[in-house]
């Protein structure tokens, strides 16, 4: 949840006894239902969450606590894995709610203000490019699509790794092992062509598309490389064609020893940037 917040505002600093700051989780332009708002959970300890006017657009905010969303209780609580779950599931609630009533700016985890009145400057200070923005995502939505492939065993042919396997003769082993290690980047490099063309193939069904850093085998749970880490904005209408686009290239990259998934759909976080409406930056392939 990284998007650029509507204004830069900085976490809370407590200069005096005050009881609590105002949360932001998006920006929208159709108001949410006060019975929907009310059965969706925000932060521990916070009020319900709540619609508030901000000229033509509407914020769906949540009274917080000050003391637990001050500058230094914020970054202690974040530092801690089961705290940081916490709050981020808290806001993607909150996000996800304003998203059923129509489309949505999502803003970063712990945008928080003062109170009200600085939380409504914030935004519509930047009321023209939120708008435009907000239009631009308006019937759309995100879709993730990661390729993976092929581990060391899988790309040299070779996992059996017994010791009777080895050569005595020393140049022999040399020579198998440099062997080994060019059938390994010949396949893997067959694989990234692979997820390159995979990603070239998805963007003519998509409106904008961008290319995250490949994940960490420690954040996949998985020993298989992660190829390529993608999201594409796609229009509704054209949600059926993307993803039996996606059915027909992860069954013909079924046999390399490459995996093409597919989640979605998503409230589109990657394509939710304010300052990035004006020049399309998501338009062109990031490595």
């Amino acid at each position: 949840m990284t998007t650029a917040p509507a204004d830069p505002a900085a976490t809370v600093r407590q200069d005096g006894p005050r009881s609590t700051v105002t949360c932001v989780f998006a920006v929208t332009d159709t108001p949410v239902p006060d019975d929907v708002l009310a059965r969706t959970p925000g932060h521990d300890g916070g009020g319900p969450l709540r619609v508030l006017a901000a000229g033509s657009l509407y914020l769906v905010v949540q009274d917080a606590p000050a003391a637990a969303f001050s500058e230094e209780a914020l970054a202690e609580r974040l530092n801690r894995p089961d705290e940081l779950e916490r709050c981020a599931l808290a806001h993607h609630r909150g996000v996800e709610t304003a998203a059923g009533a129509g489309p949505v700016v999502p803003l970063p985890m712990a945008t928080l203000y003062l109170d009200d009145r600085n939380a409504v400057r914030a935004v519509t200070a930047r009321e023209a490019s939120l708008r435009a923005l907000l239009d631009r995502l308006r019937d759309r939505t995100e879709w993730a699509v990661k390729v993976h492939g092929p581990t060391t065993a899988q790309a040299s042919g070779d996992g059996s790794g017994a010791a009777g396997d080895v050569p005595v003769d020393g140049r022999s082993y040399l020579r198998r092992a440099s062997a080994r290690r060019g059938a390994e980047r010949e396949a893997r490099e067959r694989a990234l062509a692979r997820a390159h063309a995979v990603d070239r193939e998805l963007r003519r069904y998509a409106v904008a598309a961008t290319r995250h850093r490949p994940q960490s085998e420690q954040l996949t749970g998985s020993n298989v490389p992660q190829l390529l880490n993608a999201a594409y904005l796609v229009d509704d209408g054209r949600r059926a064609g993307f993803v039996r686009a996606v059915g027909r290239l992860a069954r013909e990259a079924s046999g390399s020893a490459v995996e093409v998934t597919l989640s979605g759909p998503w409230v589109p976080y990657s394509f939710a940037r304010p300052d990035e409406v004006e020049c399309g930056a998501h338009e062109e392939i990031r490595a």
